[in-house]
Order: C-alpha cells, then sequence, then structure tokens
C-alpha cells in the first residue's frame, strides 16, 4: 500500500541550524552586537523565521518595531549562506529514495520560507519532491493544520503520514488528524514520552519499516 508522506525539513531532514545560526549571527554583527551562541538559536528553530528573529532580537536587547526589518536582513543572510554547514541527516537520501521505489509520494510541509527550501532542497540533492507548502506558502503556518492539510491535498488520496522532530510538528499532525512520526536527532526541546506520536526513531533507515507497520494497522 503507498502513502502520502509529508516531511518538515529543518531538523527533520536537513540539520540547518549551523547556517541558521551563520545568518543571525551576521545580523547582529552589523547591529554592533555579538552573536549568539549555536545551542540558543537552534532553541529558537521551529515556528518560522520571523518567530526566531523575534527571539534573537529580544535576547539581544534589540527594538521589537524593527523585527520586520531585520527578519528580511536575516533571511537575505540566509539566502547568502544557505547550504554551506547545512548537511542532511544521516540515511535520509537513501531513505527517501527508498520510499519513493515502494511508490510513495512525498512532500514537504515546514515554517522555512518556501524559496529557501527549494534552494536548500536542491543544495542538498534531496528532491524531487510532489509538492512543498512553505511558511509563506499560506496565511497560516504550523502549527495551524492548514499548510499540512495543504500539502496532503496536493498529493492526492491515499493515507498519510506527518514525519517531524519537533513540538510544533507534533501539535500540527494532531490538530490536522494525521499520524505522526517522531524523528528524536532534531531540534526537539521537550521529552519524547511528552508529545503525541504513533511511533519515534532516531535512525532514518527505520523510516520504511515503521511506515509499513503504520499502513498494515490502518
Amino acid at each position: 500500500m503507498s502513502a502520502r508522506i509529508v516531511f518538515d525539513l529543518d531538523g527533520t531532514l536537513i540539520d540547518s541550524a549551523p547556517d541558521i545560526h551563520a545568518a543571525s549571527a551576521r545580523m547582529l554583527q552589523a547591529e554592533g552586537l555579538e552573536p549568539l551562541d549555536l545551542a540558543t538559536i537552534i532553541s529558537f528553530i521551529g515556528n518560522g523565521l520571523p518567530h526566531l528573529t523575534g527571539l534573537v532580537m529580544a535576547r539581544a536587547g534589540l527594538a521589537p518595531d524593527r523585527q520586520q526589518e531585520l527578519s528580511a536582513r536575516v533571511l537575505e543572510h540566509y539566502n547568502a549562506v544557505s547550504g554551506t554547514l547545512t548537511r542532511p541527516y544521516p540515511a535520509v537520501p537513501q531513505t527517501l529514495r527508498a520510499l519513493r521505489d515502494q511508490g510513495h509520494v512525498l512532500g514537504i510541509c515546514t515554517n522555512k520560507p518556501e524559496a529557501p527550501a527549494h534552494d536548500i532542497l536542491r543544495l542538498t540533492g534531496l528532491g524531487p519532491f510532489d509538492c512543498v507548502v512553505g511558511g509563506d506558502s499560506l496565511p497560516q503556518r504550523k502549527p495551524d493544520p492548514a499548510p499540512l492539510h495543504a500539502a496532503l491535498a496536493a498529493l492526492g488520496q491515499g493515507p498519510a503520514v506527518y514525519v517531524g522532530d519537533s513540538e510544533v510538528d507534533a501539535e500540527t499532525a494532531h490538530r490536522a488528524g494525521v499520524p505522526f512520526l517522531l524523528f528524536t536527532e532534531g531540534y526537539r526541546k521537550t521529552p519524547v514520552d511528552a508529545l503525541p506520536h504513533s511511533a519515534s526513531f532516531a535512525d532514518f533507515a527505520e523510516l520504511p519499516g515503521l511506515i509499513a507497520a503504520l499502513l498494515a494497522d490502518t
């Protein structure tokens, strides 16, 4: 049985935190401020670039009324460095190929803006995906279920699965009524047991088997 499998991007398929950290550091340095450490930036990832920029600004003591301006600047810096330090997690390319070979259709639902999402997928060689829904593709963004519903609609009919790494992803899947598979090695801050999920995994090589088991139970 084939399924519609939708993936989060940052912290799920790719470790992009080093490039996001570099972009935020460039913005702060232009303001005459010291960069935040990588662990702090990782703790800010999940709700999209404007939200992350707002958290960086608050931590650095920058005026909140500059958020639109500085978010645009961080995005500009991110586009300049994107792919420099970002890498797929181990076994991701092989697993995606295996899932495609099994007849599944694959999509992306991320809070990263859509154009940078397409760019990083191209740079990391993880495509093609049958749809990409970004944080600016709709008026809503995760954890609102609308982006996930849109991605699934674009993939047609059949059983649905969402794969992600974070609290935002777990809430999105729960609100959308979609089974959720939790990758435990991403940017999650909450204990695994505290997040609603159908199964969890630390190695992407496990994912095809988990999906097969999930489909067998439907």
